[in-house]
């Protein structure tokens, strides 16, 4: 994944100084039928917020999934239609990419806010930036990475999580694949290890003095 090389048009983080110690959980690539399930069922226990970036195609697919995070709490955020690289799409692509996905979401979930983007594989262009500008949609990138996609293991993700985060902090996690990625033939999920870290990861932030919040309303 690359960091975008567009200045402050895409927020990494989200320093708040009347927010205190904030930290964002964000997830990526869902919904996913095994692994959403169980990372909103941690969520709950811990009474913790979060946005979802989630993938047209399986929006459409899994409705009951995108109706399930916005009547508990959380919010449900444009991943694009299908997860290119925007970067190697033409502009008409960038733009169907982005607007078919905000229009599929809002489909199945009319209550859906849809405020935030992000790019799949965390590149951003000035097409995708433009299309997003004009769709109302903020462009949301991340500041800690534990690169739970790889599996690399529970006490790895939870670690490098713990290392990096500080107030305003924006941690990228996953729900699911994308489209055309191989998938483990695991009846848990592709995400087994990042369910289990956030549940340790949302009582060792709160220990820490961080406080889990929604992203903030763009101004």
């Amino acid at each position: 994944m690359r960091h975008p090389d567009v200045g402050l048009d895409v927020r990494s983080e989200y320093a708040d100084p009347n927010e205190g110690r904030s930290v964002y959980l964000t997830f990526d690539d869902g919904p996913h039928s095994v692994c959403t399930p169980d990372v909103l069922d941690v969520l709950a226990e811990y009474n913790a917020p979060a946005t979802f970036f989630a993938i047209g195609v399986y929006a459409s697919d899994r409705p009951e999934l995108i109706r399930r995070i916005v009547a508990e709490g959380h919010e449900v955020a444009n991943h694009t239609m299908s997860h290119p690289d925007l970067s190697g799409c033409e502009p008409d692509e960038v733009r169907n990419e982005i607007l078919t996905a905000s229009q599929t979401i809002r489909s199945v979930c009319p209550h859906a806010s849809l405020r935030h983007i992000r790019a799949p594989y965390g590149v951003w262009t000035r097409e995708v930036l433009t299309t997003s500008a004009m769709a109302g949609l903020v462009a949301v990138h991340w500041s800690v990475d534990p690169r739970d996609w790889s599996c690399p293991g529970v006490d790895t993700i939870v670690g490098t999580v713990m290392a990096s985060v500080r107030p305003g902090a924006i941690v990228l996690l996953h729900d699911g694949c994308p489209p055309g990625e191989l998938q483990r033939d695991d009846p848990r999920g592709p995400r087994e290890q990042t369910v289990k870290a956030l549940s340790r990861l949302i009582p060792a932030m709160r220990d820490r003095g961080f406080a889990i919040r929604p992203l903030p309303q763009p101004h």
